[in-house]
């Protein structure tokens, strides 16, 4: 079992940068996946950025070149910098991480709002 964390959601204007933490309870070094999803209102939550095993990252296309997942083993922690940000980012970002099992846990949502 692991208990995640999110933190440094919040409002910026469209241009802006903003940088998600999550924070698991234990080691992620071996954990299968561990990575971000989002919920804007009225749709689907979405992968957003993750890490696979197998040094494998994946991101949606629409924040290639923008986003920036990244890692410290050491503090269990998971960052998602985010530059350029556009309106349609705004959503509920989710730390999401999938253990052997699978066993799928979810942080709270930290909001992130960018305005025009």
């Amino acid at each position: 079992q692991v208990q995640l964390v999110e933190s440094g959601g919040g409002s910026v204007q469209a241009g802006g940068s903003l940088r998600l933490s999550c924070a698991a309870s234990r080691s992620i070094f071996s954990i299968n996946s561990m990575g971000w999803y989002r919920q804007a209102p009225g749709k689907q939550r979405e992968l957003v950025a993750r890490f696979r095993s197998g040094g494998i990252t994946d991101y949606v296309d629409s924040v290639k070149g923008r986003f920036t997942i990244s890692r410290d083993n050491a503090k269990n922690t998971v960052y998602l910098q985010m530059n350029s940000l556009k309106p349609e980012d705004t959503a509920v970002y989710y730390c999401n991480a999938v253990l052997v099992g699978p066993l799928s846990y979810w942080g709270q949502g930290t909001q992130v709002t960018v305005s025009s």
